[in-house]
């Protein structure tokens, strides 16, 4: 669909009002179907989204940022490209809330990967519109953040972490730094891996689904 300002795929509540919302960002070379597959085992009462990002890539998929996989440590990202995806996200959420019967006030973010690293930025700095979120395969980018950002009120948000123990692609070290930075904001959270590489298993979506199901 394409009636707001970026492209994605919806499946509308069970709910005609106050559905709480699925908002799901993919990873780096994907597009709004990868995470959509998830949407027929997740809770009726969900309205869930799956938006697509904004660069596309050659010969195929998309990114919300670029990647240079040439420099050192093998990775660099762009950062004002990042900033400037988090923005638009949040843009989409407001144009959501004027489209759809949506829950202002429960709103989950759904990352993996990239998305689930633009997922922490947009709770860190904008709290005030985001409940839960659900990082799949990502980390805490802090040079992605506001300067002020530990002065917000982050005692509405509830994250669910996961990553798997054998990622070869975001190393499971990053991720491990993440309940400190969390613990230090006094943000609630559970932080769990899983003996997987850069993915999704079973369990773990297993996990994440009785998570959010419990926050309904």
């Amino acid at each position: 669909m394409t009636n707001l300002s970026l492209t994605y795929t919806y499946r509308a509540s069970a709910l005609k009002n106050n559905a709480p919302l699925i908002l799901m960002l993919h990873g780096y070379g994907s597009d709004e179907n990868d995470l959509f597959s998830f949407a027929s085992e997740l809770h009726e009462n969900f309205c869930i989204i799956s938006v697509r990002a904004p660069y596309q890539l050659q010969p195929y998929g998309n990114a919300w940022y670029a990647i240079n996989f040439d420099e050192e440590q093998g990775k660099w990202s762009d950062h004002e490209q990042a900033k400037r995806s988090r923005d638009c996200i949040v843009k989409f959420i407001d144009e959501v809330l004027q489209t759809y019967a949506i829950d202002k006030n429960n709103i989950t973010l759904l990352g993996f990967s990239q998305g689930s690293i633009l997922s922490y930025s947009i709770a860190l700095n904008y709290p005030e519109k985001i409940r839960h979120v659900i990082a799949l395969s990502g980390y805490v980018n802090l040079d992605l953040n506001f300067s002020n950002y530990v002065d917000n009120d982050f005692s509405n948000l509830d994250i669910y972490c996961s990553h798997g123990s054998q990622d070869q692609v975001i190393p499971v070290e990053w991720a491990r730094r993440t309940p400190a930075i969390l613990n230090k904001l006094s943000i609630s959270h559970v932080y769990e891996e899983y003996p997987i590489g850069h993915g999704v298993s079973p369990r773990n979506f297993s996990a994440f689904n009785k998570w959010i199901e419990s926050k309904l």
